[in-house]
């Protein structure tokens, strides 16, 4: 559930922040009735969210039949989950500083066009945080047999929209930068988890060789059915017992990853001033 619930917080948190943003520059600018337009165009991303999720659920039954073909989309859904969640991670550390300048510009181009330019922006918008929201939930979620998963990412998407609401009527103000670096560090823990475990999968469709190849284990340790073997197991997919290309693949990813993460964002220089009695000469 935790590691649903900072899924849903961290996702959610974005999507609420780019409709506050578009809402308020619409309030401001007295463009009240607008505001309909941007709902629709939330409704209907969420919408399509919600369809992609389920069509993947929908694959997932239909291939439940073979062991192999399950594993193989498992797998395949794992990796490429990975690759919507790190791409997420590092967009926001570089976007974060300018976004609201470039969603107030377009917002002004869109009002400009009509209406259905405004709702498609806040599709567009709302979009991208929806489909990754159902892809990394799907593959976090992958080995679960309850529905605490989709409690946990419901119950992140509902303190971010809180959340969201409380900053645009400016009752709560938070450091987004420290929220987004925090918050994406534990994220890259989370997905490196997926990813090993993709790989996993793909063992276990023998795609990949070594499914009995064992890096180490620990299982006397701890306990794949101890209480904190299923925490680890449900937060950071830990395997006490992990393939050397479990390992492999689990080490390649998270460690250039966080390094890179945890590097400070550059910031971007101003061009020189150049005096008036240079320009003349």
């Amino acid at each position: 559930m935790l590691a649903n619930y900072l899924i849903g917080l961290r996702e959610g948190l974005e999507a609420s922040l780019v409709v506050s943003i578009l809402a308020t520059f619409l309030v401001k600018s007295g463009r009240r009735d607008q505001l309909k337009l941007v709902w629709a165009g939330v409704a209907a991303a969420i919408a399509v969210a919600v369809a992609g999720w389920a069509l993947l659920q929908f694959i997932t039954a239909l291939t439940a039949k073979s062991f192999t073909t399950q594993e193989t989309i498992g797998g395949i859904m794992s990796i490429i989950a990975v690759g919507f969640v790190t791409w997420m991670i590092f967009w926001m550390r570089k976007a974060a500083r300018t976004i609201a300048k470039e969603l107030r510009e377009r917002m002004d181009q869109a009002l400009q066009i009509g209406p259905l330019a405004v709702v498609l922006l806040a599709f567009l918008a709302v979009f991208r945080e929806g489909i990754e929201t159902a892809f990394i939930v799907y593959a976090s979620a992958a080995t679960a047999t309850t529905a605490t998963p989709f409690i946990g990412v419901l119950l992140g998407l509902g303190t971010a929209v809180v959340l969201g609401f409380a900053i645009y009527k400016g009752a709560v103000r938070i450091n987004l930068g420290v929220f987004f670096n925090w918050t994406g560090a534990v994220l890259i823990l989370v997905a490196a988890g997926i990813f090993a475990y993709g790989f996993h999968d793909l063992q276990e469709a023998n795609i990949l060789p070594g499914l009995h190849t064992l890096a180490f284990d620990i299982s006397n340790v701890i306990p794949p059915d101890s209480w904190y073997g299923v925490l680890l197991k449900g937060i950071f997919n830990f395997n006490p017992a992990p393939t050397v290309i479990e390992l492999t693949a689990w080490l390649v990813y998270l460690i250039p990853v966080m390094v890179l993460n945890l590097r400070p964002v550059k910031r971007s220089t101003p061009p020189p001033v150049v005096p008036a009695e240079a320009e003349a000469t």
